[in-house]
C-alpha cells in the first residue's frame, strides 16, 4: 500500500524560490510522487510513496517554523496515484485570481466534521459548493448549492451574481481539503460577510471520520490523483478519469458506445474530431506498452 498525503498551509513564505531544490531531491530520495506548489502565500500538496518517504517529506516542510502548523490528511492506494514528481513555483497555491486576499488575515470559522451536519441543517444556513462542476457532479452534500463553476476563478463572480447573498446571512462552504474555502470565505469576509464557516479538513476529513449511516454527504469525492475519486472511510470509488477531457467517468457512462478507454467519454464525444479521437487511440497504445496508467492531475492544483 502506498501512502497519500494531502496537505496545505497559508503562510508568507517570501523566499519560496529557494526551498524548491531541496525538496524536489528530496522526494526523488525518498520515492515520493506527486505535486507540490510553493508561492508566497505558503504551500500546497498532494504526495504519495512509501510510509516513510511520505513522512520524511512532511517533516522537511514542517522543520521550517513558518510551516510548524501544516496539517496533512492520509489515505492509502493500492498502486502509485501519481507517474512523476513536480515542485510547482506559483503566483497563487490555489489559483481564485484575487491578489489582494489574504488568508493569513481572515477566514471563516472553522467548523469541525463532527459538528458540521448540525450547522448544515440549520435552514438560515446557505450551503455552497466551492468547487467546479466535474467534481460537483459525482457527489456533494445534501441541499448544497451548486454554483456550475468550470474553474475556482469563476466563484468570485459567481458569488457577486447571488440573490440569496444579498442580504448577507449566515453561509458554509465546503471543498475537497479544505484550501479553496480558505480564499473564498476570506473574501466574503472582504465583502462584508460576518456569519461565515468552512468544513474544517473539507470533504476528505468528512468522509473519513463521520460514520456513513449518520453522514449527509451523496455520492463520490473528485481526488486530483489516479484514484480518481473517494466515498466513506476514504476507500477508492467507481470512477475512472476520461484521458481526454479529464472528467470523471461512472460505470454506468463506460457502459456507452461513446466511451472508449484513453480516448472519449460521453461527455466529450462530440466535442472531437475523428482525427482527434485517433490521436487519443496512439497514446493510448503508447501508455499501454509503456505500463503507464491513466493520466492523473489533468484538472491541475489539487484541492
Amino acid at each position: 500500500m502506498y501512502l497519500v498525503a494531502a496537505f496545505y498551509r497559508f503562510s508568507s513564505l517570501p523566499d519560496f524560490e529557494a526551498l524548491r531544490a531541496p525538496l524536489l531531491a528530496l522526494c526523488h530520495d525518498r520515492n515520493v510522487r506527486g505535486t507540490i506548489l510553493l508561492a508566497k502565500e505558503g504551500v500546497n500538496g498532494t504526495i504519495a510513496g512509501p510510509a516513510s518517504g511520505v513522512h520524511a517529506v512532511l517533516a522537511h516542510l514542517r522543520a521550517d517554523p513558518r510551516l510548524v502548523e501544516l496539517e496533512h490528511k492520509e489515505s492509502h492506494a493500492e498502486t502509485q496515484p501519481f507517474r512523476k514528481m513536480k515542485v510547482r513555483l506559483k503566483k497563487e497555491i490555489v489559483t481564485m485570481g484575487v491578489p489582494e486576499l489574504d488568508p493569513n488575515e481572515t477566514v471563516g470559522t472553522y467548523v469541525p466534521p463532527e459538528a458540521w451536519n448540525d450547522l448544515i441543517s440549520d435552514p438560515d444556513v446557505v450551503l455552497i459548493d466551492a468547487r467546479n462542476d466535474y467534481e460537483t457532479a459525482i457527489g456533494t452534500f445534501e441541499g448544497a448549492i451548486d454554483p456550475h463553476t468550470k474553474s475556482f476563478r469563476e466563484l468570485p463572480g459567481w458569488l457577486e451574481e447571488q440573490e440569496a447573498l444579498k442580504e448577507k446571512p449566515r453561509v458554509a462552504m465546503f471543498c475537497t481539503g479544505g484550501i479553496r474555502c480558505e480564499k473564498s470565505t476570506a473574501l466574503l469576509r472582504a465583502r462584508g460577510f460576518e456569519d461565515v464557516y468552512h468544513l474544517q479538513g473539507g470533504i476528505l476529513k468528512y468522509l473519513e471520520e463521520v460514520p456513513e449511516e449518520e453522514s449527509l454527504w451523496r455520492g463520490e469525492c473528485f481526488v486530483f490523483d489516479e484514484r480518481v475519486s473517494v466515498g466513506h472511510g476514504l476507500e477508492p470509488g467507481d470512477y475512472v478519469l476520461c484521458r481526454a477531457c479529464g472528467d470523471p467517468v461512472s460505470a454506468e457512462d463506460r457502459e456507452s458506445p461513446q466511451y472508449e478507454r484513453g480516448v472519449s467519454c460521453p461527455r466529450c464525444h462530440d466535442r472531437y474530431s475523428e482525427e482527434d479521437r485517433e490521436r487519443f487511440r496512439t497514446r493510448q497504445r503508447q501508455m499501454d506498452a509503456e505500463g503507464r496508467g491513466p493520466a492523473s492531475g489533468a484538472r491541475g492544483e489539487p484541492a
